[in-house]
């Protein structure tokens, strides 16, 4: 079973469930977590500003709200009683998916978990897929947790088996 597991978090509401999906998972699995916060600086330089301005003001601020989302990560995940580590990464140049992978091999971990956006489309080629690059270049099992589409009806849960049932065939 998985011991540690590495949650990249965005603040979103689809990084929420994925975060509440694996927090309970550590929880079932007495796992710990390391939710993974990336900065993008290269999202945020004009090449306007002189440089004095963006280390002063920009990355400052870009850590502090950084900050903040681990925070509230870590606080949603301490409520499923697991134990809870966070890194703010900063991104300099590469994709965000080589930082996440990149901090996983570093941490050891044994899964990876992230939401995904469900871009389609025009959207996907434009934009690409962190997540899905997460996917298919990581060395550990990844769990995409999607968001729900709109308008997206529930499925609903299976049953829970009877104990004895569980290990029938």
């Amino acid at each position: 079973m998985y011991q540690r597991i590495l949650v990249a978090v965005d603040g979103s509401d689809t990084s929420n469930k994925g975060l509440d999906e694996a927090a309970e998972l550590a929880r079932l699995a007495k796992a710990t977590l390391c939710l993974v916060h990336v900065i993008e600086i290269t999202d945020h330089v004009t090449g306007f500003e002189p440089c004095e301005v963006f280390f002063n003001d920009a990355l400052p601020a870009m850590e502090r709200a950084g900050k903040r989302i681990l925070q509230r990560a870590g606080d949603r995940a301490a409520t499923h009683g697991v134990e809870v580590q966070t890194r703010l990464l900063k991104n300099l140049a590469a994709r965000t998916s080589e930082v996440i992978i990149a901090e996983a091999i570093a941490w050891h971990a044994d899964l990876i978990v992230i939401g995904t956006h469900g871009r389609h489309g025009v959207d996907r080629l434009l934009y690409g897929s962190e997540a899905e690059d997460v996917l298919r270049r990581a060395p550990v099992p990844v769990l995409l947790v999607r968001a729900a589409s709109p308008g997206a009806q529930a499925v609903p849960a299976r049953p829970a088996l009877e104990p004895a049932e569980a290990g029938a065939t």
